[in-house]
């Protein structure tokens, strides 16, 4: 079925590793286990948030906003991806595309935002403690990822609708593992200067930013952290400020150097396996890092198990008494 910019709405071609096929099943199987992780760590920081009332916080409540991103993200990405390496077929339908397009941008600018958030939320813990539940009120905390989503869903209609309307000359070949911005700008047969203006524009508010603003943050957190004379304390603010500081640089880094590499036939290749680390590995990185490094999810996960096990054997108990 032809567009009127002389686009045809055919299946589209991930070309993703096929130029080296002997690594291409290696990858299919780090995929996978890396994706079991996502699912399985993330889906218990969401799990572990919810049912312990004692982690009923805005660091958690932004945490399990952050895992239910990184879940999405992944699940948008990894089936599809699994499906072409296992296969001999590289297809996507163009509704498929266009889907992984947009989630892949809605969520990436969702996840820039919710970074930003809570890196303001650990400067009000840690520089604000006597008025940190009057500034992080549950009103405030829901309106900011509130924010975060609606921001990245703008986003997201701007960039896709801007890019899909591009004219593709009948290119059908995506040269990436999945239907990214890059891949598909260069598929267009024409330049366009719209576009360019308003990726950097958005590049700005949504990686910029909020960069700066967590950078910002975590001066100030720094200042804080050399007046405390506790020692405890200061161990409590670098385990919690850490591991959020972890997940920003392994997130940021990855983007900011891939994007700011010059886009040479040699800085390819070498983009997609940047993309597969920030795209796969990070997401299954998240929730290891903040269940590791910190105390109160550990002690969470405990309290949980062992009511799930009194009550357990509750019920053995009374089987046996009515017996």
């Amino acid at each position: 079925m032809g567009t009127s910019n002389g686009s045809s709405r055919t299946d589209f071609i991930l070309l993703g590793f096929s130029d080296r096929p002997q690594l291409e099943h290696i990858i299919s199987v780090i995929v996978f286990i890396f994706y079991i992780i996502t699912l399985v760590g993330n889906t218990t920081i969401i799990l572990v948030s919810y049912l312990d009332t004692q982690l009923h916080t805005p660091m958690y409540f932004f945490l399990s906003n952050l895992s239910f991103v990184d879940l999405c993200y992944t699940t948008s990405i990894i089936p599809q991806m699994l499906v072409n390496l296992w296969g001999p077929k590289k297809s996507i339908t163009y509704g498929g595309c266009v889907l992984q397009f947009f989630f892949a941008l809605d969520l990436g600018a969702t996840e820039c935002l919710l970074l930003a958030v809570m890196a303001y939320d650990r400067y009000a813990a840690v520089c604000q403690p006597l008025h940190y539940t009057v500034i992080m009120h549950p009103e405030l905390c829901q309106k900011m990822v509130l924010i975060a989503w609606l921001g990245g869903l703008g986003s997201a209609l701007i960039l896709c609708s801007l890019t899909l309307k591009l004219p593709r000359c009948g290119h059908r070949e995506v040269d990436n593992f999945f239907c990214e911005m890059p891949a598909l700008i260069r598929m267009a047969c024409v330049y366009s200067k719209v576009i360019e203006v308003v990726v950097f524009a958005l590049g700005v508010v949504f990686l910029l930013v909020p960069l700066s603003l967590i950078l910002i943050s975590y001066g100030v957190i720094t200042q804080a952290v050399m007046r405390i004379k506790s020692a405890a304390r200061w161990r409590k603010i670098l385990h919690t400020c850490g591991s959020h500081l972890t997940v920003v640089s392994l997130f940021y880094g990855t983007i900011i150097y891939m994007y700011m590499k010059p886009h040479t036939s040699a800085s390819q290749d070498e983009g997609k396996f940047l993309t597969l680390f920030y795209t796969i590995v990070t997401p299954s990185l998240n929730p290891l890092i903040y269940t590791l490094r910190n105390k109160d999810v550990k002690s969470a996960m405990k309290r949980i198990l062992w009511i799930k096990i009194n009550v357990q054997r509750s019920h053995e108990l009374n089987r046996k008494i009515r017996v």
